[in-house]
């Protein structure tokens, strides 16, 4: 049977979090939530967060801004100021793994993800780096992701879906697609598939070249 893992890019926000949140209790499932460091600064976004911990969703680290992919990014204090900064405001809510998931630019995975110096950052931070392999588009077509999001789990034996607690609308559909990737056969787990995890608590697991801007590792 197909595995399925959720996951929530770009929150937390204060409206929208706690909906994501009030679907996946109904419906018993667990999921990650990726969040931008400078968000957790708001006290109601970093209780949306507080609230996803409690009920036992996992918080990882989606960078401070959200601007321009890691690899991409010339300062030489960009992995401290992105991800140091962003796990210091995670705090007590982190995940023992350190989960952290680069910004990809509208969902592509190539060598932009990540530089030289902020993959040695995650290896001496003891991270653990999150891709992804379904990426349905929910932020540019909050009406019409559902279809593509059942199409590319039915392609795969473990999807893990990228969606985005922002308020464009596209979670008013999250509970059809539960039900319709249930009943299509998926079950969810909370779990990654190994495949989409490359390093595991800073211990490179998987190559990794393919991911850095600058130099293979």
């Amino acid at each position: 049977m197909r595995r399925i893992t959720l996951s929530f890019d770009n929150g937390p926000d204060p409206d929208v979090t706690p909906l994501v949140l009030d679907v996946l209790h109904e419906r018993g499932l667990r999921a990650s939530f990726f969040v931008v460091g400078d968000k957790l600064q708001d006290h109601k976004r970093r209780a949306a967060s507080e609230r996803a911990h409690i009920e036992g969703h996992w918080i990882g680290n989606h960078t401070f801004h959200h601007v321009v992919p890691l690899g991409l990014n010339p300062d030489p204090d960009v992995a401290a100021n992105e991800i140091g900064r962003t796990q210091s405001l995670i705090g007590k809510l982190a995940h023992d793994d350190r989960l952290f998931r680069p910004f990809g630019g509208g969902g592509a995975i190539g060598s932009h993800l990540l530089s030289r110096a902020t993959l040695q950052h995650l290896i001496d931070g003891k991270y653990t780096c999150v891709l992804w392999n379904v990426v349905p588009g929910d932020w540019d077509d909050a009406d019409g992701w559902v279809e593509r999001a059942l199409d590319q789990c039915a392609k795969t034996d473990w999807a893990l879906v990228v969606l985005h607690d922002l308020p464009t609308g596209a979670m008013d559909h999250l509970e059809h697609f539960i039900d319709a990737a249930s009943e299509g056969g998926g079950t969810f787990v909370q779990e990654f598939p190994p495949s989409c995890v490359p390093l595991v608590r800073g211990q490179i697991v998987s190559p990794v070249e393919a991911y850095v801007a600058d130099a293979a590792v």
